[in-house]
């Protein structure tokens, strides 16, 4: 039996398993499955049982650069302005914040260390130092799906976390697509080898040209059978031209996320698509990693492993928990949100399988042993991590939101039979009983029953329950008062 033969019976028979434990594992013991891929990998691959050879493991390449182009997609599909144009600036401002400043501790500590310990000089340690920095931004949505799948998203710490998971993914790549330009291997024929910008420039005009040959071979098309077809094509081409030119295939499918998100009406149906087979491309690529990976006894990689999981850790939590209490917005979001950005998952295995897979780039298999520890470490325990972070913050927002008489719009229920009124959009959203709770500028933030939620695409969702401003601002002394009715000036 060939090594592609076994690959593909193990990994159908390890889909269905774990397919089938999943809800299970997420309900009951809050677990995100996810990493035994990768063990599984590690197990059939050259470095321990030998049942996948070396040159069977090296075949696989397409895969990887297919899957790491799916993920690109993905985040890419999140952005859709106009959602992101409701998000209030303190949100944005937070994540932004403490993206940057975990960009720039890992890259900092890093660029001392790895000369420090003698892996590589110090000219070049600024490549794999700024690599691992990028890939620390990056945080797993699935601790936030599983933590409150059964919970009213309503709350604006949730609303902070969904916007700095998607900021962390944007920094995480657009860092490393820049990297992968400033760092390139010219092609030996070319006359003039273009320079770092002129390659980044390339890699966006690769997405750009991705979005706009999926319009013009499939217009307004909404089957989704269609819709898988032209998806895949798109990837393809994006990165497998991406991989060819040797730049960033997650960048390419990122702006091609952007351009789809923002111009085809079929949006939903291709937040359907992706969303659908995400999962499974992130269990092949967790599975190739493990296949592709050389894990070493050193000492010094364990030091450059543990620098890697501290300062990262740190300055997530403490990033977060400075911006927050600098901002005065630790009423609404509570100092310990940014533990729930703490686990790694699928755009962590893509962007660190981008680097390994580059010759020319230093150390690499360093920086990809210190990036599958981070997931192996942390993303069991992603959803216990966003629990224990927002418990303290979610609970009492909870309990003042059952005494406002609220109408739930994800639920189907008669107004009639609550007692409530139809729920009103605009300015009549206040006397619908929406839920308003006072920010920290002075204003009060509204969040109506009726407001647009679409598929997590693995919550990735920026603004998936957008915070609007109301233009009439009312006192914080009213809040916990039940709003009147739209016939009478007597409370309810």
């Amino acid at each position: 039996m060939s090594a592609s033969l076994v690959l593909i019976i193990v990994v159908a028979t390890a889909y269905l398993a774990t397919h089938l434990l999943y809800e299970w594992l997420a309900k009951r013991l809050l677990i995100v499955s996810g990493a035994e891929y990768l063990v599984l990998g590690i197990l059939l691959g050259p470095q321990v049982s030998g049942v996948i050879p070396v040159t069977a493991a090296e075949s696989f390449g397409p895969i990887i650069v297919l899957g790491t182009g799916w993920i690109g997609l993905t985040v890419g599909m999140q952005f859709y302005l106009p959602r992101l144009v409701r998000i209030t600036g303190l949100t944005f401002r937070l994540a932004v914040i403490e993206s940057l400043v975990t960009l720039g501790a890992v890259t900092l500590v890093l660029w001392w260390a790895l000369p420090a310990l003698g892996l590589t000089s110090q000219f070049w340690a600024i490549v794999p130092a700024l690599a691992l920095g990028a890939i620390a931004v990056a945080s797993t949505p699935a601790g936030l799906d599983i933590a409150l799948r059964d919970r009213k998203k309503r709350e604006p710490v949730v609303n902070q976390l969904e916007t700095s998971l998607g900021v962390n993914a944007l920094v995480a790549i657009v860092t490393t697509g820049i990297l992968f330009a400033w760092v390139h291997r010219a092609p030996t024929s070319a006359l003039r080898p273009p320079t770092p910008t002129e390659w980044a420039v390339i890699t966006v005009g690769i997405g750009f040209l991705g979005g706009s040959l999926f319009h013009l071979f499939l217009g307004e098309e909404r089957q989704v059978d269609r819709l898988v077809v032209s998806l895949g094509g798109a990837v393809i081409l994006a990165s497998g031209t991406a991989a060819y030119l040797n730049v960033s295939p997650v960048l390419a499918t990122l702006v091609i996320g952007i351009v789809l998100v923002n111009t085809s009406r079929a949006r939903n149906e291709l937040r359907t698509v992706l969303a659908a087979a995400e999962r499974p491309f992130y269990y092949v690529l967790l599975l190739l990693a493990g296949l592709s990976w050389k894990p070493s006894t050193s000492a010094t990689v364990f030091a450059v492993i543990l620098l890697y999981l501290v300062t990262r850790t740190a300055s997530k939590v403490y990033a977060a928990r400075a911006t927050t209490v600098w901002n005065n917005a630790t009423p609404q979001l509570g100092r310990d949100w940014g533990k729930a950005l703490i686990g790694q998952g699928r755009l962590t295995v893509a962007l660190a399988l981008d680097y390994a897979r580059r010759p020319e780039l230093p150390i690499g298999d360093v920086v990809f042993t210190a990036a599958l520890a981070s997931v192996l470490l942390t993303e069991f325990a992603a959803a216990r991590l966003v629990r224990a972070a927002l418990l303290p913050i979610v609970e009492p927002l909870r309990d003042l939101a059952q005494r406002l008489p609220w109408v739930d719009a994800d639920e189907d229920v008669p107004a009639q039979a609550t007692g409530e009124q139809p729920a009103m959009s605009g300015a009549g959203a206040a006397s619908s009983g929406a839920f308003i709770a006072p920010d920290v500028e002075g204003a009060s933030t509204l969040l109506p029953p009726d407001a647009e939620v679409t598929p997590s695409l693995g919550g990735y969702a920026l603004g998936r329950r957008n915070l609007v401003r109301e233009g009439e601002q009312p006192d914080a002394a009213d809040v916990n008062k039940a709003p009147p009715s739209d016939s009478s000036n007597e409370p309810r």
